[in-house]
C-alpha cells in the first residue's frame, strides 16, 4: 500500500505541528492572513517551489522559521538541529506563559513586521528617499529574518542558549516590547519611512 508524502514525512517528522492546536491560532492582521499557512499536513522539503511565483505563502510557517534559522553560519544545512532548536524554543514558551506557542510565534510576527520603509528614487543626478508601502510577503520575511537573526547572535559567546534566546525573542516581540530585537528593527524602519514622506 502507498503511503501518501505527507503521512510519511509530515507529522511524524516535525511533530511540532500535532503538539499544539492550530485551530485555536488567531490572525488579527487580514494582510498577513493569506500569507500564513498553519497547515499541519503538508511539509516541504527542499526547494520544491523555489522558482514559482508567491510559493513561499504555501510553506508551513514554521519551516519558514527553521529555514531562516538555517541561514546562519552554525546551523547552515542543518535542518533536524534548527527544527529541534525551535521545538525546545516553543516548549520553554508554553511553560512560561501556558498559553499555544503558536500564537505567541503568530503575535511576534504581526507585530515584528514592519508597514512602510524606504526607496530611493533618481531626480536628474540626485537621488532622494521616499516612503513606500511594503508588500505582504515582504513584511513577513522581514519579520521572521529579524526574529531568527536576534536569537541567533543573541547566543552566541552567550551563557544562554538559542533555544532560550529564541522563547524570550518570540515572547518580547509577541508583547510588542521595543527590548525585542525584532520590533526595535520595525520601528527603525518605520521612523526612516516617516521622515521620507
Amino acid at each position: 500500500m502507498k503511503t501518501k508524502k505527507s503521512d510519511s514525512i509530515g507529522n511524524n517528522f516535525f511533530p511540532v505541528f500535532s503538539k499544539y492546536d492550530m485551530k485555536e491560532v488567531k490572525i488579527e492582521d487580514q494582510g498577513l492572513a493569506r500569507y500564513i499557512n498553519l497547515e499541519t499536513e503538508i511539509i516541504y522539503l527542499g526547494g520544491i517551489n523555489s522558482n514559482k511565483l508567491f510559493a513561499k505563502s504555501k510553506i508551513p510557517i514554521i519551516e519558514r522559521l527553521i529555514n531562516n534559522i538555517m541561514r546562519t553560519e552554525q546551523y547552515t544545512g542543518k535542518k533536524i538541529k534548527a527544527y529541534k532548536v525551535i521545538n525546545a524554543a516553543f516548549e520553554i514558551i508554553d511553560k512560561k506563559t501556558k498559553t499555544n506557542p503558536m500564537q505567541v510565534f503568530i503575535d511576534a510576527l504581526q507585530n515584528a513586521a514592519p508597514k512602510e520603509e524606504t526607496t530611493r528614487l533618481r531626480f536628474g543626478g540626485i537621488s532622494v528617499p521616499k516612503a513606500v508601502d511594503i508588500a505582504p510577503q515582504r513584511r513577513l520575511d522581514i519579520a521572521i529574518r529579524n526574529i531568527s537573526m536576534s536569537s541567533v547572535s543573541a547566543s552566541h559567546k552567550n551563557k544562554k542558549s538559542i533555544e532560550a534566546c529564541l522563547a524570550d525573542e518570540l515572547i518580547k516581540a509577541s508583547k510588542n516590547d521595543v527590548s525585542s530585537f525584532a520590533v526595535a528593527k520595525k520601528n527603525d524602519i518605520e521612523r526612516v519611512a516617516k521622515s521620507a514622506r
